[in-house]
Order: C-alpha cells, then structure tokens, then sequence
C-alpha cells in the first residue's frame, strides 16, 4: 500500500507537471509563429508612437541590417514588414484595417501556426495579392478571387490607392487581429508609401530557448544605430497575462495534489509501522539496542521511497508518452481563435521534483511513528501479539 501510494502521488505529480508545461509552450509557440516571430528590431520609439505615425520610423537601407543579423549563430531567418493603417473597400462599404507588407514566403515559413481557411498563403510572386484576416472578409463579405481597393495616406498627407485580389484568408492564434489584420507584398507596400524603407525585421531562430541570449547579443550590435530589440515575450502582451493566471490555477490544483501525495504516504507508512509493533518488541527484547529499530525503520523507508520513486517516474513518463501520442483536444484559450492538441511534456526538472516529494515524504512519514515506536516500552510492545 505504501509503494502504490508513492507511485501514484509521483505520476500525479509528473502528469499535471508535464500538461502545464506543454501549454505554456505551446501558447508561446502559436504566438511566435502565427504573429511575432522570436525577435523584432525597430527605431527606438516605434513601440511608443509608431502605430499612430509608422512612417515616422522606417529604417532605410534593410540589407546591411540583415545581413549582420543573419550571421549570428542560432537565427533561421530574417524578414522585414512595413506597417500602416487604411481602409478597404469592397465597392460597398469601408472598412478600417492594419496592413502587413510582409515578404511572402519567409512569412508562411515562419507563420506555421497561422490557418488559411479560404484560399491559399501569400507569395512572393502576387505582387498585387492580398490576404485577408477572418474577421475582415466577413465584415466585408468577400472571397477569394475577387477583387478590393487599400486606400491610405502616404507621409507625406496625400491619398494613395491600389487594387489587389485576394488570394487567401486567414485565421491566427489572436481573434483581435484577424478582424483587423490583411497582409499584401513588401513591394506594394512600399509603392503605396513612396518609400523604400522598411518598419520591422521578424527573426525567427533555430531554438526558442535561445531568444534571450540573442537578443542580447542583437542590443550590443545595433543599440549604437538608434535600433532597438524586443523578444517575443515583450511583444505579447496577453502571454503573460496568461501564464500568470495559468500559474496561479494549476498552482493550486498542484498543491492540492501534493497534499493528497503526502497525506496517502504518510498514512499507509504509520499502518505499515504500526502493525509491527510487537516485531519491534521482540528485536529489542532479545537485546536489539533502540537505535537499531529506529534505524532499520528509516532504512526500509528510504528503499520504499527510492523504489516508489524510481517507478513512478518511468510510469509517468511511459503514461505521458501515451497521452502524448493521443492528444488532448483543447478549446481555445481566451481571446484566441484556434484549439488546439494538448501533450504532456517529460519535464527533467518536474520529474526530479517529483520524485523527490515521494521519496522525501516518506522518509519524513516515518521519524514519527519511528521515535514512538523506539520509545514505546519492551513490556508495552510485545503486548501488541496477542
């Protein structure tokens, strides 16, 4: 009973560990790559000012920037986007959106987690393509194949306007941008700028865990340039709001767990020392010394606790490699579009964690009932026989 307690406290532990861990990567992984990517690099102030005045913060001479970003260890890729307001009009009515120009197809390599539902992705050659987020081609009722005008105010306060068919629609991990959010070439963003300039370049890199350490690296090298760098986590906003209302939920349904753990080993360990009572007092009577019951009831819990430990990690992970397999169908999380397939994740350090709470907590479970029983007198025990 003991053992089974143990096991089961610790593949608790290891499951709910795991499936916490896999949303907050998966949430992170769906914003980087449906909307941010790893990295951006813009003015400094853009993030300040530069949704109202994005003009005002375009970066000329975009390759030689690329190409020092480029060649640091651990970047995938580079891209650039200019950012801007305008209207669209369906020939009916307008509607007011942000617009992307993007370069195509780096962007459907990073935007991984971005879902055409209609259509098909941007490329690079539809030099008057455009594609639309959910929310707006149902606010304007258009489809792909027909056709829609982007009016907008160049720098310089005049009216510019161009034609573009549309290609695609598309659904992102943000419900908040896709009824506000089209996407149309860098190229023809630019010519309805007047500008060869761009406002953002996205990085996208080899391994997330990386972020940080690059962009370190990226503020030493472009800082003197008036340049400034933002990690995805700094970029959304809503990740963090979340994960910090994740944590304070599944933190608490966490400890509820480990307080059934230890409550349910400390429990089977008390009967199991309890009922041997009269053992105790017959190894103390034919001149077992105190020391040596205590001793050998600590021993036992330490096998138990390392058994049990040592088995309920390699079930929880056998049972999370299952599940994983499976999946766990998820409903979108707030303000979000898109569910998703839920994994729990063999975390190293929540395994560790893990079993060290059962193998400490039954080690800790038993000093109690041990001192008693050292304690208890030799005459007293052997009573326990009959």
């Amino acid at each position: 009973m003991t053992l089974a307690a143990i096991v089961f406290g610790v593949v608790g532990l290891i499951l709910s560990g795991g499936f916490i861990q896999d949303i907050f990567v998966q949430l992170g992984e769906a914003l980087i790559h449906s909307q941010s990517g790893h990295l951006q690099i813009v003015k400094k102030g853009y993030f300040t000012y530069g949704s109202r005045f994005p003009e005002k913060y375009l970066l000329t001479g975009p390759e030689e920037i690329r190409k020092k970003v480029a060649a640091i260890p651990g970047v995938a890729d580079v891209s650039v986007r200019v950012n801007f307001s305008g209207l669209l009009n369906n020939g009916r009515t307008d509607w007011p959106i942000i617009v992307e120009g993007v370069e195509a197809d780096k962007e459907a390599r990073l935007g991984s987690f971005m879902h055409i539902t209609e259509g098909r992705q941007l490329a690079d050659n539809d030099p008057f393509g455009i594609t639309l987020g959910q929310g707006v081609a149902k606010a304007l009722k258009v489809s792909p194949g027909e056709r829609i005008s982007l009016l907008m105010n160049t720098p310089e306060g005049a009216l510019n306007t161009l034609e573009f068919e549309v290609v695609g629609v598309f659904q992102s991990f943000s419900k908040d941008f896709d009824e506000r959010a089209v996407r149309i070439p860098v190229s023809a963003a630019q010519e309805l700028l007047g500008t060869a300039g761009v406002n953002t370049f996205v990085i996208s890199l080899h391994n997330t865990a990386d972020t940080f350490s690059i962009a370190g690296r990226l503020e030493e090298l472009l800082a003197p340039g008036g340049l400034e760098v933002r990690t995805w986590v700094q970029l959304n906003d809503f990740y963090e709001k979340t994960i910090a209302l994740y944590q304070q939920q599944f933190g608490f349904l966490q400890l509820v767990i480990l307080a059934m753990v230890l409550l349910s080993v400390a429990n089977s360990v008390n009967m199991s020392i309890f009922e041997r009572v009269g053992e105790f007092g017959t190894m103390m009577a034919v001149g077992g010394r105190q020391l040596d019951v205590f001793r050998l009831i600590i021993a036992e819990s330490v096998l138990l606790g390392a058994i049990g430990g040592v088995v309920g990690c390699v079930l929880g992970g056998g049972i999370a490699h299952v599940v994983s397999a499976i999946g766990i169908p998820m409903p979108p999380p707030p303000n979000a579009n898109l569910g998703y397939m839920a994994s729990i994740r063999v975390v190293p350090l929540e395994v560790l964690r893990a079993f060290s709470i059962g193998f400490l907590a039954t080690v800790f479970a038993s000093l109690f009932p041990a001192l008693r029983v050292v304690r208890t007198s030799v005459v007293d025990a052997l009573r326990q026989w009959v």
